[in-house]
């Protein structure tokens, strides 16, 4: 049963590797031309990178804060 069992896994290997090798070997598809476009930073990214730098601003202020009760209780 075993014996079948990697029989029938070495020729399904073997059938299939023609059909993979052909899509493996296959031609990139010729470059669009033309210089490549940046992804412009509009007022969405500057406005996460804003609310972003706020938030981490007042987390630090918070952790201070509390840094600070914590050796006063001590």
């Amino acid at each position: 049963m075993k014996n079948s069992f990697k029989k029938i896994i070495v020729l399904f290997f073997l059938m299939v590797a023609p059909v993979l090798m052909n899509t493996v070997l296959a031609d990139n598809p010729p470059s669009p031309g033309g210089s490549p476009v940046g992804t412009p930073i509009d007022g969405g990214v500057s406005l996460l990178l804003a609310a972003s730098a706020i938030y981490g601003v007042k987390k630090a202020k918070v952790f201070n804060a509390n840094r600070k009760k914590k050796n006063e209780n001590m």
